[in-house]
This record gives structure tokens, sequence and C-alpha cells, in this order.
């Protein structure tokens, strides 16, 4: 098969989006298919083909209604080949963002088979994607599939609600060539993390979005000794340095969270050196550290963590929770996205006592969440059989093996109709 994925950015960016596309297009690309990735130019990206897959970069941004970025050329650069590639099946990964948008009004003229991942509708309960959602039942109907990673969350009830019948249920996963190698460094030895400390562990981007705030709360408020929150995490705007900090701190009149996305970072260095000189910390031997690792450290704190922790306030299907069953690590996860139906699957973690906002946006009880966190602190038994049960369960149902061959299969029986 000739095969077209378009999303948002790819390698060398990494985020979810990427880590879904990459592992579907490389193990297709290894099975003898051709694969191609339409996906916004990176000044990184240095290789035409990565791992197999032939990857084509455009550069445009934006989405349909915050407005695109990049040349009306380049967009229609893009469209042509959506329209005129040599592809047997094109799928658009990811709502709400420019490579799928810009597919959106021209979808009568691509004529070979069409897939949408819609991937969580974040932007459903907010005014300005009214419009927007209004015409997304039609859209969805001239796609010959929709693929939804779960059958409870916002965007498959939407294609309930409005008789979207062209639809499927592929999960995320983990890949088990990372989580299942054995690899020679420890992190708590290159950072004097004993090898008895309760290692509590979140890996979420400095978004302001992935519940950074609401961990170092809870882990504030949690009756527990010996213990150290770690937050791996890349800033989307670029490195925090020390000295930036010192030049935040001194702007006083500045909200420390008006703007999420850039205050994250900075809160999360200043929660750093704040709490671990609290006396009541130190008398407890609780620290907070942040790091931003690569690919195989975050692999390897993924195996040596005791819990992860993701008070997350909003997600579809958030990968980090597969990954930590990978790692046989259970998780405490904020009622988000479709957590609570991968704990159903999967008995490999726990649900944080959650509210929602107005916007679909969710919240952790602190106080309550806090208490979980001690439960588990104190319960190793308990913890080991989430972690058996979660790694059990994601061996058999969701490595990427699994899901690469899932999308196989539904590409075949498209082309077959």
């Amino acid at each position: 098969m000739r095969i077209l994925h378009t999303v948002e950015s790819y390698l060398p960016a990494r985020h979810g989006m990427q880590e879904v596309v990459s592992q579907i297009s490389e193990r297709l690309a290894h099975r003898g298919h051709e694969v191609t990735v339409a996906t916004s130019a990176h000044p990184e990206r240095r290789e035409a083909v990565i791992n197999g897959v032939r990857v084509e970069g455009f550069a445009v941004s934006g989405n349909m209604v915050r407005g695109y970025g990049g040349e009306p050329a380049e967009q229609e650069r893009y469209r042509r080949l959506l329209r005129e590639g040599p592809f047997d099946v094109v799928t658009n990964f990811a709502a709400q963002q420019w490579a799928t948008d810009l597919a959106l009004p021209i979808l009568g003229d691509i004529a070979t088979r069409k897939v949408l991942v819609p991937t969580g509708f974040s932007g459903l309960f907010l005014d300005r994607y009214r419009a927007y959602f209004e015409k997304m039942p039609g859209w969805m109907r001239q796609y010959d599939m929709n693929v939804f990673l779960s059958d409870v969350y916002r965007d498959v009830r939407f294609a309930e609600e409005h008789g979207v019948g062209n639809r499927v249920l592929i999960p995320n996963g983990a890949a088990e060539e990372e989580f299942c190698a054995e690899y020679p460094f420890s992190l708590r030895e290159r950072w004097g993390i004993p090898s008895d400390a309760f290692l509590v562990l979140l890996v979420g981007s400095h978004t302001g979005m992935k519940g950074h705030k609401e961990a170092v709360r809870i882990f504030d408020d949690a009756e527990i000794s010996n213990a150290v929150l770690l937050i791996v995490g890349n800033h989307p705007c670029g490195a925090v340095t020390p000295f930036s900090l010192r030049l935040w701190a001194r702007s006083v009149a500045r909200s420390l969270f008006r703007n999420m996305q850039d205050e994250c970072p900075r809160f999360c260095y200043k929660a750093e050196a704040m709490f671990n000189g609290k006396k009541e910390w130190q008398r407890a031997e609780k620290r907070i550290v942040i790091k931003d690792l690569s690919r195989a450290e975050t692999v390897r704190a993924y195996q040596e963590a005791d819990i992860f922790l993701f008070p997350s306030r909003v997600e579809c299907s958030p990968i980090v929770l597969f990954e930590a069953m990978a790692a046989r690590t259970p998780f405490l996860s904020t009622d988000v996205g479709n957590v609570a139906e991968i704990s159903k699957w999967t008995g490999g973690g726990w649900i944080l006592p959650t509210k929602h906002d107005s916007h679909g946006y969710a919240h952790a009880d602190i106080a309550g969440s806090a208490r979980m966190l001690e439960e588990l602190w104190r319960d190793a038994e308990k913890r080991r059989g989430m972690a058996d049960m979660g790694h059990s369960a994601w061996r058999t149902r969701f490595t990427w093996d699994s899901i690469a061959r899932q999308y196989e299969r539904m590409y075949f029986d498209l082309l077959a109709v």
C-alpha cells in the first residue's frame, strides 16, 4: 500500500501525537508499505526519510479557527499533495490543526480512501470553535472511516450524537522495544536518589495543562517521607535558564499563571528551589527534581519510578499511561480523556478525585489525591498488583506492533470495498 499520514508536527519534534504517528508509520513501512508523513517543516530535520518513512515538510501552521500561518502557495502545495499524490490511503491525525483543517474543505476532491483520527476534539466546548464543530459531522461523513482512541470520550460521543456511523476503535499503546529493554545506567544513581526512596514521576511538557502545579501541591500535601517528585518535560517555547528565572522573580506585577505556556516551567523551577529548601521537607526527606531528558532517560525514569502521577487538565487518550504500564509502574491520574476507561481495561491505575469546569478541563482535588498517594506509598503489595495487571494488559492489547497491525487491517478492508 501507498499510505499518506498527515500530522501537525513530526520528528525530530517529540510529543504525544508525533509518537502515535511515528510508531504506526515506521511499523507499516517495516511491513513493506510505502509510507509518507506530511507535516510542518522543522529546522533540525535533515533527512527526507526517517526510519523508513518519507517525510514531506510544509511551512504552514495554525488552524481553520485561529487562522493559518505560511504563504498561500505553501498551503496550496499541501492541498495538491492530498488531491494528486499517488496514495491508496490518506489519514489525517488530529482535528483543530492545519494538516487536517486544510483538508476538510477539499475532501470531495481527494479521490483516495480517507481516514480521520480526531484525537479528542479539545476545543469542542469553546465558543470560538462553535461554527467549526457545527460543520464537523458533515466532514466526518465524507471520510471512509473515523478512528477513535476510546469508546467513551467526547469525540466519539459527538459522532454518536450526530449519527456518524463510519467509525472504529483503535487505542493508543507503548513500544515493547523501548520499555522491555535494559538500559546500562541508573537515573537514581546519577541524581543521588536512594534506591529505597519513593519515586513519583510525571512526564508531560511545560504547557501549563499537564498538571505540574497540581502534582507539586499533591506531593506537598501528602504525608509521605523519603520521597522524590520527578517532573520530566520539555518547554515548547525554549529552555528556561536560571538567569531568566531571576529576571522573572523581579517582575512582581506579572501573574504566575496569566500565560500558562510561558509560566509553567518558571513555576516548576521555582517550586523545585523553594520546596527543596523547606525545613519540613528536609526532615521528611522530600524533594522535587525537574529535568528535560532524552528519550532513553525518560524510559529509564518510567522503569525506576514507583508511581506515575498524572493530574493533567485535558487529554484524549494519554500515551504516558500506556508507557507507565509497559514499565510496570502503576498510575494515579485525573479523570481526563478516557483514563477511566484505560483503568477499567487494564487495572493498572486509579483515578484521582476530579472536578470538571464548563470548558471540560479536569481539576484534581488536591487533598483527596494526596490521600490516594499516601495509600499507595504505604502499600507496596498493592502497587505491585496494579503494576502486574497493567503490564499484562499492555502486553496483550496495547503494544504499538498490535496497534499498527490494526491500522493495516483497516486500510486493507477499506481498499477491498
